[in-house]
């Protein structure tokens, strides 16, 4: 069974769930937030782990970070294929022992990421041209672990999206949002709330675009797992 781990009630899977019914795969949604279990690491067939407010070192205030590390790393040394969305890509470099660092090469809005030689040739990006439009929201940013694969970069923030082995992958920006999540995220600050509709006209402006390549994306992933036989 696909699982996608939310860890902030504010921060949904979005478009993919919508693509995945789309698709007709199956998954469960795990909400951590509201206290649900984490999934044995015998019923994980793929895993995804969304973003968050928090941070990947806020252990103290978000207790379930730590065994949601420690899951992370199991599923990375079984093979299992692995998808971090911001800080689910934050999660993984923290979950093998790599620094993220608060407060580095911030980003937000709607900003093109420019896939490296590696990332032309990767299957999670095959079919996604390049530079292709993102949707970006963070304050901190991850380093590469051992021997990771960097696969795209902008000018802001050079580590947008690393692999690790042949199935794991963390992603600094959102391929899921909506214009509802991003209503959402804007409300959180004064000065974001401030720039709404300046950041929706941004979004709206790509988002043909930007929901093909989600889809791709989203389809590549699954063929990893064999959830998804063809492309979409």
């Amino acid at each position: 069974m696909l699982h996608i781990i939310q860890n902030d009630p504010e921060v949904p899977p979005g478009n993919l769930a919508d693509n995945l019914v789309k698709l007709q795969v199956p998954f469960q949604l795990v909400q951590l937030h509201q206290g649900a279990a984490l999934p044995p690491l015998s019923g994980i067939t793929a895993l995804i782990v969304l973003g968050g407010a928090m941070g990947a070192n806020d252990d103290a205030r978000h207790p379930f970070l730590t065994p949601l590390k420690a899951l992370i790393a199991e599923v990375v040394h079984a093979g299992i294929p692995y998808l971090g969305i911001c800080l689910g890509g934050q999660l993984l470099a923290a979950a093998l022992g790599t620094p993220v660092v608060s407060c580095r090469w911030e980003e937000l809005g709607s900003l093109d990421v420019t896939l490296t030689d590696e990332g032309m040739i990767d299957q999670l990006f095959a079919g996604i041209p390049s530079p292709l439009g993102t949707f970006q929201w963070h304050h901190d940013s991850f380093d590469l672990p051992a021997a990771a694969v960097l696969l795209a970069a902008s000018p802001a923030c050079p580590h947008q999206a690393f692999r690790v082995g042949s199935r794991a992958w963390g992603l600094q920006f959102h391929p899921e949002v909506n214009e509802a999540i991003i209503r959402d995220w804007c409300a959180w600050d004064p000065a974001t709330a401030s720039r709404t509709e300046t950041l929706l006209a941004a979004f709206h402006a790509q988002q043909t675009a930007y929901c093909r390549t989600a889809e791709q994306l989203l389809s590549n992933f699954l063929q990893t797992a064999a959830l998804l036989r063809c492309p979409a």
